[in-house]
């Protein structure tokens, strides 16, 4: 590696780093990205969900030529017992009616090598398989890194680095994170094969499915469970809120087995072969967890910079990772045309920001950790639900008393008024 200096050197090859790159390659700059994996794509956790709109707008008609798994077109939601499942379903042409509102399933080694190679045709440099050790700083200006002893110097930098971001870190932008803040995952993928999985969920062609549960995946603990198509497999998981671990004795590996033998889950996954296995943390706290995003020449996107929400029925990153990359990419091509790399010049990203779904959706929803820190979400509604759909539902003959009746009567005793006032008033400040 020469000493050349860059005009940005990106470290990261996930999704914010590769739209990034793309960006400024198409714009004519020499860009660095560094991935400390084998290939940008390697350490990701495979398999989920991406939102496509935001990608559109960096390369248009992208599922024509990615390698995409899946169209969603199927939504369920689940709250789950140990052998009981209350399931809310949707099905729609209308969730892809145009690429803006489609969403895709991914397999995220594939998909993110893919999105690497295309900013390499636009012309931007990766290096792989080395590890940033640390930021070079002069005069309280960020103007390169250090990575395997080599230096490498550029206007701006780039943190696209990932939920832990130890570099943002050293900088003292980004403070270690909290339990409570974060998530394990684990999933696995198994193959069935593209007949059995359209013929087990009810799906034709490339339609595909989303499907996220609460309650006993976790055994009560803050989290849930995820199942989605893939072409010729299905990714399975479990995400679990790292501060309230302890209060299963299952670990999360655990969890993930036991989660694959519900009675509710079980049936799909006969027969598959497991082909893969992955962990990773996951941002949980969105908009709370948001660092310092800029520094006189350093932006922070992406995961690095906790650019996240789950809602519980949908969560939300990826979308948000490609497009905090591209307005980080903006943000550095005006402090190019202006020459000058400074705090206040590149503070332009956090305007951009602003102006984005980005921070819209994560102010919008900023309660929403909150409330899913609530046991009762977890432990209550499930085994509620369930009691209420087994009376609603079971006829044997014996006299019984009215379905409404027998769910307010069991609500009333299960929740106290205080508790109710304090979970609705949860539930509008989320708002």
């Amino acid at each position: 590696m020469s000493e050349e200096k860059f005009d940005a050197i990106i470290v990261g090859g996930g999704l914010a780093g590769c739209s990034a790159a793309i960006v400024l390659a198409r714009a004519g700059k020499e860009v660095l990205m560094i991935e400390r994996g084998d290939y940008c794509g390697a350490k990701n956790m495979t398999g989920g969900r991406l939102y496509g709109h935001s990608l559109e707008k960096i390369i248009p008609n992208f599922a024509e030529k990615a390698p995409i798994e899946r169209i969603v077109k199927k939504e369920k939601v689940s709250l789950m017992t140990a052998d009981g499942s209350l399931d809310i379903g949707y099905h729609s042409a209308k969730l892809s009616s145009a690429p803006e509102c489609a969403s895709y399933t991914v397999l995220r080694s594939k998909f993110d090598r893919w999105l690497a190679a295309q900013a390499e045709e636009a012309g931007a440099e990766i290096i792989p398989g080395i590890v940033v050790d640390k930021m070079i700083v002069e005069d309280g200006k960020v103007v390169g890194v250090e990575a395997t002893g080599e230096e490498m110097y550029a206007d701006v930098v780039i943190l696209a680095d990932g939920v832990n971001s130890l570099l943002a870190q050293q900088l003292g932008m980004k403070k270690e994170l909290e339990p409570h803040q974060v998530a394990v995952g684990a999933k696995e993928v198994i193959r069935l094969g593209e007949d059995v999985i359209n013929q087990r969920f009810g799906l034709n062609g490339n339609e595909g499915l989303a499907w996220l549960s609460a309650g006993d995946p976790t055994e009560g603990s803050f989290g849930g469970g995820l199942l989605y198509t893939n072409k010729d497999t299905v990714s399975v998981g479990i995400v679990a809120t790292l501060s309230d671990i302890g209060h299963s004795d299952l670990s999360v590996p655990q969890m993930l087995d036991r989660f694959m033998s519900h009675p509710s889950i079980a049936p799909y996954l006969e027969g598959g072969t497991p082909i893969e296995y992955s962990g990773h943390l996951v941002p949980e706290e969105g908009y709370g967890m948001i660092p310092e995003l800029v520094r006189d020449g350093v932006l922070v996107a992406g995961d690095a910079a906790g650019f996240c929400v789950n809602l519980g029925f949908t969560v939300r990153g990826m979308d948000f990772a490609i497009e905090s990359g591209r307005l980080a990419a903006e943000a550095v091509l005006k402090a190019h045309e202006a020459g000058d790399f400074s705090k206040e010049t590149l503070s332009v990203y956090e305007k951009l920001l602003n102006e984005s779904f980005v921070m819209r959706d994560l102010k919008q929803f900023k309660g929403f950790p909150t409330i899913l820190t609530e046991r009762a979400i977890f432990e209550d509604v499930p085994d509620t639900a369930d009691k209420i759909c087994e009376k609603l539902f079971t006829v044997n003959g014996e006299p019984t008393e009215s379905a409404i009746m027998y769910a307010v009567n069991l609500i009333a005793q299960r929740t106290s008024a205080r508790n109710a006032v304090d979970m609705i008033t949860k539930i509008v400040e989320a708002f």
